[in-house]
């Protein structure tokens, strides 16, 4: 199968043509203002690699930053509407109470706390209140607000308060874009209902994002399905994708976490991906980024649903030096490093530029950094190293050494040999290995819930079938789908014999001609 995977970063866009497991073409391309005219050049250049005659490509994958950007920039959100659903429990914290001050003013919120939502046990807290939510979704009518967010008091033990207020706000509001908070977080409350609303202000987002990536695309003359990438490494129906776009916050580390994999064959091992602003230390499991079971702050947010466990390093190609006290960072040239940088003329000192100095790299013209003293090259080739030691430690679950992945365009940064690090590997098309893993990426079904009143077998049971049907929604072939891995947790204090369980299943693309025999 042709595939075509692109991944747009903050500083380069880059783009790989695969056939089966074999690298066509790639390119990697300055982003620049008008992100889509860029996916639109960098499919045009891989295109081009075809032979004459070339059958057509069978499905595009792409991984964008517009979600998280939009999030840490306070820019393109939606106005949204609270209801939690915990009353007279819940009251004492207001709906986006952690949140910072700038980016709860970009969704300015209307919130309602209603009667409703279920003990720790399943049992109800007190009825839930219809005529309250009815109320709510009037006036959220009336004030033009269509996008809304539900929480439910342990409503990932029993959803049913969260989908009735649904019911009752879509009667009311027919064309809402509603997210329900156990379709995505987990026990805690707070950061639950944040991710909740979080996705309801960046719906909107999502739906016009994929409509210029589709606009995109005819304009390239591709006609195929496309997807976008997840947090997990997998992909999914870019028209999934745009129901929750929370989902889809750090696919690029993680895609190229899977490229990686891909291009090394190892399943256990630590990857840095080195950016032009940013590198992001990782740990693959099982050829997977291991996935964080922690509170993940998302532009200041508490949160707690999917999201890989990373950590991310001022620490990229473009990023800026200061020649007199010498600290690496935080601040990048970013996409501007081909106007800025020394080895093309501008007049910032980059790590880049360091690079080329020490002869790591050729890039740009090195004659503009033959005047820095190789001393003081060294020195900052040491404070790099120290950098990126200190990130691996800090990711480490053990003392032994790692085998540890550079991909990146900034994969020159690390060291041929690093403490902590029993190998440090280098490997082909390492600098678009972002764009290599959403090319490669599988399609993935997750479910995360509490189950009681049932066995432990029936419990992984019924994970494993909603699972499945989730990962054929999102666009799966059903016959190539296998568990990834399966957890379960008794929970002591709940009766039942309630379990927390977590099934994740991954599957090929069903590409269209998959899709029209299984039609047929």
């Amino acid at each position: 199968m042709k595939r075509i995977g692109i991944d747009v970063g903050g500083t380069n866009t880059d783009a790989v043509l695969i056939d089966g497991e074999t690298v066509v073409a790639a390119i990697k391309f300055p982003t620049t203002a008008d992100v889509m005219q860029g996916v639109v050049n960098a499919i045009g250049h891989v295109v081009k690699a075809q032979p004459p005659g070339a059958s057509p490509v069978d499905a595009v994958m792409i991984g964008t930053t517009h979600f998280t950007n939009a999030v840490v920039e306070r820019a393109r959100l939606e106005r949204v509407a609270a209801i939690r659903i915990a009353m007279p429990a819940g009251a004492s914290l207001p709906p986006m109470v952690d949140w910072p001050d700038d980016l709860r003013e970009a969704v300015n919120p209307l919130s309602y706390m209603v009667h409703g939502g279920h003990e720790y046990d399943g049992q109800p807290l007190v009825p839930l209140a219809r005529g309250e939510i009815r109320d709510a979704a009037m006036k959220i009518r009336d004030a033009g607000i269509d996008a809304i967010g539900i929480t439910a008091l342990f409503s990932p033990l029993t959803a049913e308060g969260e989908l009735e207020a649904a019911e009752i706000i879509r009667s009311v509001i027919p064309n809402a874009r509603i997210t329900l908070s156990h379709t995505l977080g987990r026990i805690g409350l707070l950061e639950r209902e944040n991710v909740t609303l979080l996705n309801a202000a960046l719906q909107g987002l999502g739906h016009t994002t994929v409509e210029a990536f589709k606009n995109a695309l005819r304009k390239a003359g591709i006609d195929a399905p496309f997807y976008l990438t997840q947090n997990d490494g997998t992909v999914v129906l870019a028209d999934v994708a745009a129901a929750n776009p929370v989902y889809s916050f750090a696919s690029g580390p993680t895609n190229s976490m899977r490229g990686a994999a891909f291009l090394t064959g190892l399943k256990e091992a630590m990857v840095v991906d080195v950016g032009g602003t940013t590198s992001d230390v990782g740990c693959l499991v099982g050829g997977f980024p291991r996935e964080a079971n922690n509170v993940v702050e998302i532009g200041g947010v508490r949160t707690l649903f999917r999201m890989p466990d990373l950590l991310p390093m001022a620490l990229g190609g473009g990023t800026i030096i200061d020649p007199q006290t010498r600290k690496i960072g935080p601040r990048s040239v970013g996409y501007r490093i081909t106007q800025e940088a020394l080895v093309f003329g501008g007049s910032t000192l980059t790590t880049t530029d360091v690079a080329v100095a020490a002869g790591l790299v050729e890039i740009g013209d090195r004659d503009r950094v033959k005047h820095l003293d190789q001393d003081f090259v060294a020195d900052l080739l040491k404070r790099i190293a120290v950098m990126v030691e200190d990130g691996v430690d800090r990711m480490k679950t053990s003392a032994d050494g790692v085998k540890l992945i550079a991909v990146g365009g900034g994969a020159f940064l690390i060291p041929e040999t690093l403490k902590g690090a029993a190998d440090v590997l280098r490997v082909e098309h390492a600098g678009v290995a972002n764009a290599l893993g959403a090319a490669m990426a599988q399609v993935s079904g997750e479910v995360d819930q509490v189950f009681s009143g049932m066995s432990r077998d029936k419990a992984i049971a019924e994970a494993d079938r909603v699972a499945r049907e989730r990962a054929v929604q999102a666009g799966a072939d059903p016959n190539s789908l296998v568990t990834l891995d399966t957890e379960d947790i008794p929970i002591a204090y709940l009766p039942g014999d309630a379990r927390r369980v977590r099934v994740r299943v991954v599957g090929d693309i069903a590409f269209m001609k998959d899709q029209q025999k299984q039609a047929s």
